[in-house]
């Protein structure tokens, strides 16, 4: 195998860690019933006209396991950020005192908790999905390389096993890590 066709594997391979660590990213935004900061790092706030994430303006603390606390370094941005918890997705109303916010994450329900696997599920689908894409270009590229007569028909049948050994690596860890979300939304 020669340097340009490990170039493009090891490039396909980056794309598909990166999905993971997208996947991840996501997973830890879900609310599931404990209060994690990293249901807010996708809620921007209107910092003097920039929209800045949440983190960046303020202080956010876990004082207990179902409440977060958001204390701004600068208290002129209570509202701002009130606003922008309301205007999310979050499904939390937000109380302040004039010093500082706190989120209180209500029980989940049944119905709740069946809602975040389908969203888990989603996610993980579209993480296969993109690991597919994946696969597909590289073997694109390498076909064309083939055509050009780049590569040999042999090289071709090694890389695409190569291929398809990555793309099931990461496919079974998408499974293993939407596993691992249902079962911890599951029994809380």
């Amino acid at each position: 195998m020669n340097e340009l066709m490990k170039d493009k594997l090891n490039s396909a391979e980056k794309h598909m860690k990166k999905t993971i660590d997208r996947l991840t990213e996501e997973f830890a935004s879900i609310r599931a019933g404990r209060a994690n900061p990293a249901v807010l790092d996708k809620i921007p706030v209107d910092y003097y006209g920039t929209p800045t994430p949440i983190n960046q303006v303020a202080a956010v603390s876990v004082p207990e396991a179902r409440m977060l606390v958001i204390a701004p370094w600068d208290t002129s941005m209570i509202k701002p950020i009130t606003k922008a918890i309301l205007a999310s997705e979050l499904g939390i109303t937000p109380t302040d005192d004039g010093k500082q916010i706190r989120l209180v994450f209500p029980q989940l329900t049944e119905d709740r908790r069946k809602d975040l696997c389908k969203t888990i599920k989603k996610y993980g689908d579209e993480a296969k999905v993109a690991i597919r894409n994946e696969r597909r270009d590289v073997m694109d590229k390498f076909k064309a390389m083939k055509k050009n007569s780049e590569i040999t028909e042999d090289d071709l049948k090694d890389a695409d096993k190569k291929v398809q050994n990555l793309t099931d690596k990461y496919t079974e860890e998408i499974d293993k890590l939407v596993s691992a979300k249902e079962k911890e939304i599951m029994s809380i």
